[in-house]
């Protein structure tokens, strides 16, 4: 009779996180997404907000490309609102969408003209 009790003793598992096959199956996932999130996600949200600031932050002079390609300098901004007067040519004024901005030259900078 003691035999049994001690059988089913030593058939116990110490149990833990590791010994849980389900864990230990979804673990390869768990880290791929860590590393995606830290080499990706991360940078691409950190990018964004800066653009978003720098879009809030447009004043005059400042130098723009769009998403379209265009290149030209803000002429006038507006609080509150979320257009933009920019000059693409000499006496050419066209109202873009502050969000579609996506590169933001400001006026201190020195340009490269070689």
């Amino acid at each position: 009779m003691s035999s049994l009790f001690i059988s089913s003793a030593q058939a116990a598992d110490g149990g833990g996180l590791l010994a849980n096959p389900t864990v230990l199956q979804f673990a390869p996932m768990i880290f791929i997404f860590v590393v995606f999130y830290f080499l990706l996600i991360r940078p691409q949200q950190q990018r964004q907000r800066k653009l978003r600031e720098e879009q809030g932050a447009l004043r005059r002079g400042d130098k723009i490309v769009t998403a379209g390609g265009i290149v030209g300098v803000v002429q006038a901004t507006r609080e509150g609102s979320d257009e933009v007067d920019v000059e693409i040519a000499q006496g050419v004024r066209v109202k873009i969408v502050r969000s579609t901005i996506t590169n933001i030259v400001s006026r201190d900078k020195a340009a490269n003209d070689s």
